[in-house]
């Protein structure tokens, strides 16, 4: 018996007209979006990348170690020797030179500079006289600083972190974005769920009124003209019924697409209840959104790269030094060992510089573009700020109006739904016209669909401000993931 049952079971789920259905509440399809859905991935990939992008701007300030050289450095060749009298002599040659440099450098984010310690093994073979010799440095230690030049260093350990942090936030953005386009799809469909219901409620009650106008007609309670103002609504209320179901499969094909569903049950909708009421204080919410948001972060990037542009103006069109400097030991022989035997001082000091003496005001111009572009940036910023001071106080203005919208279109829907049911029961006892039945009728649907659409309105505002603030209302606390 029981395997019987089960085979029952199984043959009824599988009959084409036995529909599967799979409820979802608002917040299951958020949460379902937030963790499958082709924008979550990316906004995950983006995380990563803004991660070791920080990484290795941070490596650069750390020590490196590097092995170069070349091996083998192998010429088989006739060059040209010029000789003690001026002529030019074509000399064949035949040798291998061979260099390995070990290097343990370190860059100095206050100067710009770098120093660095260095061993480097140099072998040379010449194949034409049968001879091999060694060169060798067994230690250096340099430095390499620029002078009166920008310092990028000291401008990236500014900037970067400022990124590092902009990216942070914008991967919560990302996520609370992604939570309001999956509502947006939720009540797409849940409207067009709605829709359907009204239209299959509506096809039903056309057709038994249809049929007891029908009845009405026989008996002469009502006239011809009443039942065909009845048959054609019955007829709109057909045709009704098809556009409500092809609306509803359309829209619960996008709301799985976005949520990266390859579930092929049918989708149930709940009609989900406004949160719980809760107080939003606007100087909280922009205190929240500066504190939080990556634009906020980003007024501040901006400033300092407007400030950066400007130094580097002033810094390259000017006087330009670099010092070079390294002392170390040195030796040579037919071994390498002698390399190390009784080393001998190597030192080496150069100062480079470059000095504008004629630019027929190139420089100054540089300098001016960018301190216009840094004044420009600084008006756009201000500009910014304002436009998202008003969003956020527009925001927090309308879900606080949105809360008790609610509210009244529930109680509009439930005063109309009692209405129609008190006019079709009065049409059944010949108490009430065609005509108010049918007012009843798109009073109840209005009221509907209004409730649903307030319901839109709410918690599309209510991701909207959580997305302008990264804040939790609710939960009185920072949103994070």
């Amino acid at each position: 018996m029981k395997n019987l049952f089960t085979l029952l079971i199984a043959f009824f789920v599988s009959f084409p007209g036995f529909a599967q259905l799979r409820n979802l509440s608002l917040q299951e399809v958020v949460a379902m979006a937030k963790e499958q859905s082709i924008a979550s991935k990316q906004a995950v990939t983006a995380r990563k990348t803004n991660y070791w992008q920080f990484r290795s701007f941070q490596a650069d300030y750390k020590p490196q170690l590097s092995l170069n050289g070349t091996i083998p450095g192998f010429t088989r060749s006739y060059i040209q020797v010029t000789q003690p009298d001026g002529t030019i002599s074509f000399e064949q040659v035949s040798n291998n030179n061979s260099l390995l440099n070990l290097s343990l450098s370190q860059s100095i984010a206050l100067t710009g500079g770098t120093v660095y310690v260095q061993q480097q093994t140099q072998r040379f073979d010449d194949f034409a006289r049968n001879n091999t010799r060694y060169n060798g440095i067994p230690f250096e230690i340099g430095i390499s600083q620029p002078l009166f030049r920008f310092n990028t260093l000291k401008w990236d350990r500014k900037i970067q972190p400022l990124k590092y942090q902009e990216g942070n936030q914008q991967f919560i953005q990302s996520l609370e974005q992604i939570a309001l386009d999956a509502t947006g799809y939720y009540f797409e469909l849940l409207v067009a769920q709605v829709n359907l219901q009204i239209a299959e409620k509506n096809r039903s009650n056309n057709d038994t009124l249809y049929k007891i106008a029908q009845h009405k007609l026989s008996l002469g309670k009502i006239s011809q003209n009443d039942l065909l103002q009845l048959q054609m609504g019955l007829l709109t209320a057909q045709k009704d019924l098809a556009s409500a179901q092809q609306a509803a499969a359309v829209a619960s094909l996008k709301l799985k697409m976005y949520m990266g569903s390859r579930d092929e049950r049918e989708l149930e909708l709940e009609i989900p209840l406004e949160a719980a009421e809760f107080a939003i204080n606007t100087q909280l919410a922009l205190d929240e959104a500066f504190a939080n948001r990556s634009a906020a972060v980003g007024f501040r990037r901006k400033l300092l790269e407007a400030e950066q542009e400007v130094q580097f103006a002033k810094k390259e069109n000017g006087l330009n030094a670099s010092l070079n400097a390294t002392f170390g030991l040195s030796n040579q022989g037919a071994r390498p060992s002698d390399v190390y035997m009784n080393p001998q001082d190597r030192e080496f000091v150069e100062l480079q510089f470059t000095l504008p003496i004629m630019t027929w005001g190139r420089n100054k111009a540089r300098t001016e573009v960018a301190k216009a572009n840094q004044e420009f940036a600084q008006q756009s910023v201000e500009q910014d700020k304002l436009t998202f001071e008003q969003e956020i106080f527009t925001q927090v203005t309308l879900l606080q109006m949105l809360q008790k919208q609610v509210k009244l279109t529930k109680l509009a829907d439930n005063i109309a739904a009692d209405r129609y049911q008190i006019a079709k029961e009065r049409f059944i006892l010949s108490d009430l016209s065609v005509t108010d039945l049918g007012i009843a009728t798109q009073e109840k649907d209005i009221a509907r669909r209004d409730y649903i659409l307030a319901l839109r309105d709410y918690w599309q505002s209510y991701y909207s401000l959580r997305i302008l603030t990264l804040y939790d209302f609710e939960q009185n606390k920072k949103i994070a993931y």
